[in-house]
C-alpha cells in the first residue's frame, strides 16, 4: 500500500462536515478547555487543528507517519500548536496523563477483536486523570450488518480514481469489509497506476462495548446518537460514547 497515497486521498475525500459535528460534540461534552486533551488516532489532523483553534490544548497520536505528516502540515497552515505522537493506542506507557481522551471515526473498530478493544480502554483509563473524560464512537451492528453491505463509492478527476465498495463479512458477526481501489496516473507510462487493499471494520453489540468499558475501569458510560443529540434506537448507525472513571 501506498500510505502517503491512502493518507492524501483520505485527507481530501473525507466528508469535512463530519469534523465540525465531532467538534460541537466535544465542546457540549468538555467545556473546560484548560486541560490536556489526547486525540487517539487523530489521522491527518483535521479535528485536532479544529480543537486547537477552539482553544483546546490537544495532542495527536496516530500509528501511521504519513498520517502524522499531513496532521503536522495542517497545524502549520492553521498556525496553531500541535503536538504529534507516532504510536499504537494499544500501548501508551510512553506518554503522560490527559484530563480527556478522544477517539473518533470509528478506529476502535480497525482493532482485531473485543479483547483488542478493551485493551485500549484500559490504555485510555490508566492515562486519564481521575476526573477526566473520555469520548468516542463506534459503528453499530446495524451499519455493518444493514448499510454496509453493498455499499459503493467512487470518486475520479483528472490524476486519479478511488473506488470503493464494502460487503458483509461472511466469517465474523458484525463485520465489514472495504475493497479500496486507487488509479493514480503514470505520466510516464501514460497510464493509470492500480493500488488495492481491503480493510476490516468490526463492532459488538452495546453490551460487550459496556461491559469492556466496566472492565477497563469507567463506572459512568452515557451512550447517545447522532453526535450526542439524540436517543440510540434499533436503526442507530453509530454510539457515541461519554465515559467516566
Amino acid at each position: 500500500m501506498i500510505y502517503q497515497t491512502f493518507a492524501e486521498l483520505y485527507d481530501e475525500l473525507f466528508d469535512p462536515a463530519m469534523y465540525q459535528q465531532w467538534l460541537d460534540f466535544v465542546r457540549r461534552e468538555l467545556p473546560d478547555q484548560s486541560g490536556e486533551v489526547l486525540e487517539l488516532a487523530c489521522g491527518t489532523g483535521r479535528l485536532a487543528v479544529l480543537l486547537a483553534q477552539a482553544g483546546y490544548h490537544v495532542t495527536g497520536l496516530d500509528l501511521s507517519d504519513n498520517m502524522l505528516a499531513l496532521a503536522e502540515q495542517h497545524a502549520d497552515e492553521a498556525n496553531v500548536p500541535l503536538p504529534l505522537i507516532e504510536g499504537n493506542m494499544l500501548d501508551l506507557s510512553e506518554i503522560g496523563t490527559f484530563s480527556a481522551v478522544t477517539c473518533f471515526a470509528d478506529s476502535f473498530c480497525y482493532l482485531s477483536d473485543l479483547s483488542q478493544v478493551q485493551a485500549a480502554f484500559t490504555e485510555v483509563a490508566q492515562h486519564l486523570t481521575d476526573t477526566g473524560k473520555f469520548l468516542f464512537d463506534v459503528i453499530t451492528p446495524y451499519q455493518t450488518d444493514e448499510v454496509y453491505p453493498g455499499y459503493m463509492y467512487n470518486y475520479r478527476d483528472e490524476e486519479r480514481a478511488f473506488m470503493w465498495t464494502s460487503y458483509a463479512s461472511e466469517t465474523t458477526p458484525h463485520s465489514a469489509e472495504h475493497d479500496l481501489s486507487f488509479f493514480i496516473w503514470n505520466e510516464e507510462k501514460q497510464a493509470f497506476d492500480e493500488v488495492s487493499e481491503l480493510h476490516q471494520e468490526r463492532t459488538y453489540v452495546l453490551e460487550d462495548y459496556q461491559r469492556a468499558l466496566a472492565a477497563a475501569g469507567f463506572s459512568q458510560v452515557k451512550v447517545t446518537a447522532d453526535f450526542g443529540e439524540s436517543t440510540p434506537d434499533a436503526k442507530t448507525t453509530r454510539w457515541f460514547f461519554e465515559c467516566q472513571k
